[in-house]
């Protein structure tokens, strides 16, 4: 079945928009810096409201992917405007995606949590010059209303494709508090179900030396180059990829990688 990018737009305002008057986000120059710093290199970031659908705040950065000039940029860009950059196989990804985060927020987690987590998942664009991008998709709540639903959202989007070339159908729920966090959580069925994330949780399957390869070879390292770091042979290295892959159910190095992006084991490096 075929998604159009528009579906994704009206379930958010089914699912969140209310007909009342919203106020903005009152974001300051030093929140500003802050998200700079937060989303450098080939990313951009920006503050939406959840209640209007509109878009408050986003940088100059944008303009690298969507390829509108810069100022007063604000005016715009609409939330239509992003999600016509992912490619079409990928909007009904996108939608289930947004069904899990839907059911995480308003049905599973408590009111008072809300702001305690943040989202992850990977998907994938073209930009204004047809190039194939693969995204990293980050967002937190920054405000809530009277009855605990989130209002104003931030967002950062980072282009990790010299990382990978693939997106996976997970999404995860990082605990900025070190709580319980929820990694990898399958989402083709459209439902959070806080089980599925202990069969494919990537570090809690993994031991410390499988992480340990698991990062190097994120940054492209091969056999040879890890076996010379850890000080180990090549064979016990490709023994290791192989028993990564099995216990992660990845079909490749590549899908691995994205997993792991996507769960925020491994932080992109721009």
């Amino acid at each position: 079945m075929n998604v159009d990018f528009n579906s994704i737009a009206h379930y958010w305002k089914h699912s969140y928009c209310k007909p009342i008057e919203s106020k903005k986000y009152a974001n300051t120059e030093q929140f500003k810096k802050m998200a700079k710093l937060m989303a450098p290199g080939k990313s951009y970031y920006y503050i939406a409201n959840f209640q209007t659908l509109e878009i408050e705040m986003i940088s100059d950065s944008v303009t690298h992917f969507i390829g509108k000039n810069p100022g007063s940029i604000e005016r715009k860009i609409e939330i239509q405007n992003l999600l016509a950059l992912a490619l079409p196989e990928e909007i009904e990804k996108i939608q289930r995606k947004e069904q899990v985060i839907r059911d995480f927020f308003m049905d599973y987690l408590p009111s008072e949590k809300v702001q305690d987590y943040k989202v992850l998942y990977t998907y994938i664009l073209k930009d204004y010059e047809d190039s194939r991008r693969v995204m990293l998709h980050q967002a937190t709540p920054l405000s809530q209303d009277s009855e605990g639903q989130f209002v104003h959202v931030f967002s950062i989007h980072t282009d990790i494709s010299h990382l990978t070339n693939q997106s996976v159908e997970e999404v995860s729920f990082l605990n900025i508090n070190g709580d319980t966090s929820y990694l990898n959580v399958c989402t083709k069925n459209g439902r959070f179900d806080p089980k599925t994330d202990r069969e494919r949780n990537i570090k809690n399957n993994l031991s410390e030396r499988e992480l340990e390869i698991t990062k190097m070879l994120a940054k492209g390292l091969n056999a040879d180059e890890i076996a010379g770091k850890l000080f180990i042979s090549s064979h016990t290295v490709r023994t290791h990829r192989k028993n990564i892959l099995k216990k992660t159910n990845s079909r490749n190095t590549t899908q691995l990688v994205s997993r792991c992006i996507a769960a925020g084991f491994i932080i992109p490096e721009i």
